[in-house]
């Protein structure tokens, strides 16, 4: 039977505070390093235009395109920037803006998950509900995502039903981003934006949300451990697909409020003090969550002798 240790036996009020504590100078960092991801990623292929250097920018719009996307979901929790103000306005302006997302509708869906994860009542449950699926249909999947199936489709939808009133800071962002890359003699290079819009964000997100709830061994609980998983990547699985720290998902649902750049150490010091012993969900880079997706072939009936 898994270990009944409560969270209070593991962390204690005190840590938990320290835990708490934002700071500005993170909140910055996490933004800038993003922002500055995007600017290298059209930077070095335009200035050393060439297959590879286009290909790898595009990969690392993509996986820059999820973080803006956790940027504006850290600030729809009011747990990035000391300042809600300033969390209304990075989330909204910043990072909702460029990925047709508006903060106050987002975190109006979102704590939904969060209040009914693993239940039927969770709008996030659709995308998880039918892991671990057959190997040849998790391939499917991913075909469908990287040939651009997917992201044509939801853009599509976003054009069906756009409006100028609501969506204008998504329009602006598109206009502000070929203007400048026009005024620097590159006006191809806003291709790559769609390109991995369309190619590489799809499959990153898919992946993500895997990680988080796919591979949970019951996701009809409402104990985290059991509904909700957390991916120790390595440095190059959080720079390409896991941006922000969003692959230390169940520490987050246990601990919302908690700054997403302090989740590692909450993790470190859960795990160490026994908390996930006896319960399976971790797993050890996004390979581990593939192999954890993909359901055990049925093997052969034997007939008996």
């Amino acid at each position: 039977m898994p270990t009944t240790m409560k969270l209070s036996e593991a962390v204690t009020k005190e840590e938990l505070r320290e835990l708490r504590k934002k700071s500005n100078l993170r909140a910055f960092g996490t933004v800038a390093w993003n922002w500055g991801l995007i600017v290298a990623a059209f930077a070095v292929a335009i200035l050393w235009t060439n297959p590879m250097t286009i290909a790898a920018g595009i990969l690392i719009l993509g996986g820059r395109q999820l973080g803006l996307g956790i940027i504006n979901h850290d600030c729809a929790h009011h747990a990035l920037f000391k300042s809600p103000k300033v969390d209304e306005f990075v989330g909204h302006w910043i990072a909702g803006a460029p990925m047709n997302i508006s903060l106050p509708a987002y975190r109006a869906y979102h704590l939904k998950h969060h209040k009914y994860a693993g239940t039927p009542d969770d709008p996030d449950i659709i995308f998880v509900k039918n892991y671990p699926v057959a190997k040849d249909s998790l391939r499917r999947k991913f075909v469908r995502d990287l040939t651009g199936q997917t992201g044509f489709r939801d853009t599509m939808r976003k054009i069906r039903s756009f409006k100028l009133s609501r969506n204008w800071p998504w329009l602006t962002f598109h206009v502000a981003l070929l203007a400048t890359l026009t005024a620097v003699g590159a006006p191809w290079a806003y291709l790559m934006w769609w390109a991995a819009e369309l190619f590489i964000y799809p499959a990153i997100v898919r992946l993500r949300q895997i990680g988080e709830h796919g591979t949970s061994k019951d996701r009809s609980s409402l104990e985290p451990r059991l509904n909700t998983g957390t991916t120790v990547a390595p440095f190059w699985q959080r720079v390409l697909i896991a941006p922000n720290d969003v692959n230390y998902h169940l520490e987050h649902h246990m601990f919302a409020s908690i700054p997403p750049y302090n989740l590692k150490r909450l993790h470190t010091l859960l795990s160490t003090r026994g908390y996930y012993d006896d319960y399976d969900c971790i797993s050890h880079g996004y390979g581990d969550v593939l192999r954890r997706a993909v359901r055990p072939d049925t093997p052969e009936m034997v007939p008996a002798e």
